[in-house]
């Protein structure tokens, strides 16, 4: 019998029973190098026969195929079932049992959503530029049931101690919501520290969504079980997936 990975990360949140969701790991594949060991991403420069198998260990554990996206951190949600191939979008939605939804991460954080009668999910790519682009307001108007009917789970993603920008992160945030100024700390180098999982809070905070959890994790920091771009530059793809049983 299969058993799932020991290192990947079963969200903590009050989901309905019929609300499945999982992130991997780096752990767990046949990548080598950078891509050590489960690498998902096959925009990347590993070998095409390594992810074919890492992606096949991990289909193992759903019910059907994950609808990849192609990510280009943007604010486009696509309804999944209404799609062919891998459509360029960041944020996906379904109502449909066994539709398997996928946001490839490595910093960038996935936010999962569902609402409290298991009748519809969610998933986003939130980096910085989707979220200050809107992906999150977008993805809850796209699910299409009252924002305080969900539920929001933030996964592994840069932590706000080692996410620097520079000022112009920082203004498009500010010159929409001048309140974001609080996730932003100074550094002695003139550039900020950003705290992505405070901005995405606030953010679900203000559409209406309170029943918020995750965050607390720091891809840069866990260089075992976490890929990092930030940290790397070259490196591989976990996933964050999520489903209607």
């Amino acid at each position: 019998m299969l058993r799932m990975n020991d290192d990947w990360i079963i969200p903590d949140w009050p989901a309905p029973s019929g609300v499945k969701a999982f992130v991997t790991t780096r752990v767990g594949g046949v990548s080598s190098g950078p891509y050590a060991s489960l690498n998902l991403g096959r925009h990347v420069a590993d070998d095409p026969a390594a992810v074919a198998e890492n992606r096949a260990r991990v289909r193992c554990f759903l019910p059907a195929d994950p609808r990849w996206l192609r990510q280009v951190h943007g604010n486009r949600v696509v309804v999944a079932d209404a799609t062919v191939d891998e459509p360029e979008a960041d944020a996906a939605v379904t109502r449909k049992a066994g539709s398997v939804l996928a946001i490839q991460v490595a910093d960038c954080m996935p936010v999962l959503l569902c609402d409290r009668a298991g009748t519809v999910i969610a998933a986003s790519h939130a980096g910085w530029r989707g979220l200050a682009g809107g992906v999150i307001e977008q993805t809850v108007q796209t699910m299409g049931v009252r924002a305080g009917s969900l539920l929001a789970w933030l996964g592994p993603a840069i932590g706000p101690g080692n996410f620097e920008v520079g000022g112009d992160v920082r203004a498009a945030f500010c010159a929409l919501e001048p309140d974001d100024e609080a996730y932003f700390r100074a550094r002695p180098n003139g550039k900020w520290l950003a705290d992505l999982y405070g901005l995405a809070r606030q953010r679900l905070a203000r559409l209406g969504v309170t029943a918020i959890s995750g965050g607390g994790f720091c891809t840069v920091s866990d260089s075992a079980r976490f890929f990092s771009y930030r940290r790397d530059g070259v490196t591989g793809r976990m996933a964050a997936l999520i489903w209607l049983a």
